[in-house]
């Protein structure tokens, strides 16, 4: 069963439509969509401050979803993927954008649309990434403008492909 707590009378809000693995952790003031999915391991953490999440929103396995207390919240648009063990953290992250396995994200970032940021990326605070671009690096720096391809080869295929998967457990 998974572990979904309310925190000081906040319980999260999670639609009929989504997957929570068995043992994700999801705590406080979190809103999810429809569709979205929270993996093995993963944790979404709104006890300090709150999260919003869009529709078909995945967050793969051993990710951590977080925020600081008294600043930042975290707002994921829709159709976003956060790839295995990546950390988004009081940032904003618009539609359609890939975090990639292992990268973080910290806080007041400012994702653009249609963007990917690289496995392993380090997005430091305050960084802002225009739409349609690729981040790679540590600290991440745009490294090209997204194509047509990468958009609907990888950001729109993982998205779909992960709504897919979902229905596999439910």
């Amino acid at each position: 069963m998974s572990y979904i707590f309310p925190v000081k009378g906040v319980s999260p809000t999670i639609p009929e439509s989504c997957f929570v693995a068995p043992n994700a952790t999801i705590a406080g003031d979190v809103v999810m969509g429809d569709d979205c999915s929270v993996w093995f391991n993963a944790v979404v953490r709104g006890d300090v401050n709150s999260i919003r999440m869009g529709n078909k929103v995945n967050i793969q396995d051993g990710a951590c979803i977080h925020c600081t207390y008294q600043k930042t919240k975290t707002n994921i648009g829709n159709n976003v993927s956060v790839g295995h063990h990546a950390i988004v953290h009081g940032c904003t992250v618009e539609d359609n954008v890939l975090i990639g396995m292992g990268a973080i994200v910290m806080d007041n970032a400012h994702i653009g649309a249609n963007s990917i940021i690289a496995a392993g990326a380090v997005v430091l605070e305050g960084t802002v990434v225009p739409p349609g671009s690729v981040f790679a690096g540590v600290p991440a720096k745009k490294v090209k403008d997204i194509s047509q391809e990468l958009l609907k080869g990888e950001v729109e295929r993982i998205a779909n492909n992960y709504l897919m998967y979902s229905s596999w457990f439910k």
